[in-house]
């Protein structure tokens, strides 16, 4: 238990520190919402990795922690949504993927992420205008999407043998 607590706390603060350091890049183009999304490579491989419960966990840390650190937290319900929805949607997806599907994961991921965020959207300014950046934001979710799943998937074959689902490693 003490090591699986240990891997964890670990694992989110490594998403934290991508996270935040991550906040301070401009962002790569004027739309609210695109960015590389470069902490969901730890949530992604842990998910594929050690499993849904652990992930679950290290993705709600670092997102109220991340809000915190960066000083965004009235976009709290933003990441909440996004991440909640993408982790429910890769979680399903995941049991038919192999492990040189993790790709997949990573892109499905991001698309529903940007899905999550529009329509906390929606439901905060009370208007379906914000759904005019869907095509850019699926584009978006595509590309960072299949870079972040490609690394989660790298990761998952180089630390197949140092980590274990059952709380160890």
């Amino acid at each position: 238990m003490a090591k699986r607590i240990t891997r964890d706390a670990i694992l989110t603060a490594l998403a934290l520190v991508i996270f935040v350091v991550e906040a301070q890049i401009p962002p790569i183009a004027p739309i609210p919402g695109i960015k590389l999304g470069l902490a969901n490579i730890v949530t992604v491989w842990a998910l594929m990795a050690i499993g849904p419960a652990d992930a679950f966990g290290i993705l709600i840390c670092r997102i109220i922690l991340g809000g915190i650190f960066t000083g965004r937290l009235p976009s709290l319900i933003f990441s909440l949504a996004g991440g909640l929805l993408s982790f429910v949607i890769v979680l399903l997806v995941k049991k038919v993927l192999t492990e040189k599907q993790i790709w997949v994961a990573g892109v499905i991921g991001a698309v529903f992420h940007n899905a999550g965020q529009l329509a906390a959207a929606v439901a905060v300014y009370r208007t379906a205008a914000v759904l005019a950046y869907t095509p850019v934001l699926v584009l978006s979710g595509i590309v960072t999407g299949l870079f972040t799943g490609l690394c989660a998937q790298f990761l998952t074959r180089r630390l197949a043998h140092t980590v274990k689902k059952d709380g160890g490693g």
